[in-house]
């Protein structure tokens, strides 16, 4: 299941959007959306879940939580 994590901080990294994820289950990919000139996170990313149980229960206990000041968004992804 592909996640979409809105709302995060700038200086969210990737390994640690990884590792908050990986808390929950097993992560296929994470990837923040980056600017492309200025090489900046553009404030989101997804992240891919191979059991939707585990992405579920992510979903679930990530969504609103405060990270780094701000409150992120988590939901599935739309294709």
């Amino acid at each position: 299941m592909k996640l979409l994590i809105r709302n995060l901080a700038r200086t969210t990294t990737e390994a640690e959007l990884r590792a908050m994820f990986e808390a929950h289950g097993a992560v296929q990919s994470c990837n923040l959306v980056m600017d492309k000139d200025t090489g900046n996170s553009k404030g989101f990313g997804f992240v891919e879940m191979p059991k939707s149980g585990e992405a579920k229960a992510a979903m679930k206990n990530l969504n609103g939580r405060d990270v780094a000041g701000s409150k992120i968004r988590v939901k599935k992804a739309e294709l």
